[in-house]
């Protein structure tokens, strides 16, 4: 009744050229809104919802970006009615067990050793960081900073200081996959393909759940951890696994870095060092638009930290209480010692860029989605669905949001 109202208002008008003005007012912004939100679809689909899986490079080596955000940051829900479902591709525990990595073949060398230290000691030769939130509960604080390189998707690195806690617990904390599907409601599936009884490397296979018109992510992981003193160098990188065969669902994550530096800290209530601090950089290339990952990452990262310190807790209880540990942090105390100076010095000579990719996937030109294009699929989405909890507010708010026109990001 409102639009039929609208319409005899604009008709009763006293002159033909004051209807026909209101009338092209009227119909305009329903008509920019349909064309733009038609645009949206025909440019965005191509450039990430049908990526083609083999142009997606196969090996990468470090260059730095995370978070044990692990992605819960786009943690939007959408109603089932449009949500993709699929089992997670299983392998042989037959395989799995046979499998072993020989130490001259490892998957993460000293070479990922010296980039984790470069990128700890802010000597990586990289961008400046910005700091993007300085958060803090009684049991930890927490800051994170983020930083845009030239080539390559977004790159984050968090501080985080565990009260009554120690290294060794906080490595066997992340390193335990079994424990982790308890307290990580993204992980899904967790399973070890490969391991080195030796070194205590091992290749993992996740699959990590993601909401938000995407389909799930499959990482092939490759992992290490060096040991100097109590401090704990915990490196984690995407690598080829020719026993995996890959598949469109759930889609494959080639492009991906994680790595924790771990040791003692100062508590802040007495000054002791009873507490403990992680520095975890991150980065990784999901294959959706980098501008949206880096909302959904400042809208969900305080809410997926804040996840990790009742995990931690629940897992320092699980091991007081005397239970056999799990194979995962069984491999987490395998650790390689070394002399972190004596490292330093070796390599001072080499450049650590030498370790970077050599062919460092650029920023796609369909990555950018212009702004109006963003703002005018959204007025269309908007009108078209109002369902579940995909509601008008969130569409508007993540278009406004992405858009710049609140504040940037």
């Amino acid at each position: 009744m409102g639009l039929v109202a609208a319409l005899l208002e604009i008709l009763q008008k006293p002159t033909f050229g004051e209807v026909i003005l209101e009338l092209g007012m009227f119909m305009a912004p329903i008509w920019i809104a349909v064309l733009i939100g038609v645009l949206v679809g025909w440019s965005w689909k191509p450039k990430w919802a049908n990526l083609a899986i083999d142009s997606v490079p196969t090996t990468h080596v470090p260059a730095l970006q995370n978070l044990s955000f692990g992605f819960s940051t786009l943690k939007l829900q959408v109603p089932s009615w449009i949500k993709e479902t699929h089992s997670p591709p299983s392998i042989s525990s037959s395989t799995s067990s046979s499998l072993q990595l020989e130490a001259e073949k490892s998957v993460v060398t000293d070479a990922d050793l010296r980039y984790l230290d470069g990128l700890v000691e802010e000597q990586d030769g990289g961008p400046a960081w910005i700091q993007m939130m300085d958060r803090s509960t009684p049991t930890m604080s927490y800051q994170a900073w983020r930083r845009d390189p030239e080539t390559g998707p977004p790159q984050y690195r968090s501080r985080t200081v565990y009260e009554d806690a120690t290294p060794e617990m906080l490595r066997d904390f992340f390193w335990d996959d079994e424990f982790r599907l308890k307290w990580d409601d993204m992980l899904i599936h967790a399973e070890t393909l490969e391991e080195c009884p030796t070194t205590g490397t091992m290749v993992v296979q996740w699959v990590r759940k993601f909401p938000f018109f995407c389909s799930d992510r499959e990482y092939i992981i490759g992992r290490r951890i060096w040991e100097s003193g109590r401090t704990y160098y915990c490196i984690t990188k995407g690598v080829p696994c020719s026993s995996v065969p890959r598949r469109n669902k759930p889609r494959r994550v080639d492009l991906y870095y994680s790595s924790w530096f771990i040791r003692t800290a100062e508590s802040k209530r007495d000054g002791r060092m009873t507490a403990c601090e992680v520095l975890l950089f991150h980065y990784e290339d999901m294959g959706i638009p980098w501008e949206i990952a880096k909302l959904g990452v400042r809208q969900g990262m305080w809410g997926a930290v804040r996840k990790i310190d009742p995990g931690l807790r629940a897992y320092q209880k699980h091991r007081a209480s005397g239970d056999p540990i799990s194979r995962c942090a069984f491999m987490a105390q395998v650790n390689t010692k070394v002399d972190i100076e004596n490292l330093r010095s070796m390599g001072s000579e080499n450049n650590v860029s030498e370790i970077e990719p050599e062919d460092s996937p650029e920023k796609p030109a369909g990555r950018s989605i212009p702004r109006f294009l963003i703002v005018g699929g959204a007025i269309a989405l908007a009108c078209s669905l109002d369902r579940g909890l995909l509601t008008k507010a969130v569409i508007f708010g993540v278009a406004r949001r992405f858009a710049g026109i609140g504040k940037r990001l």
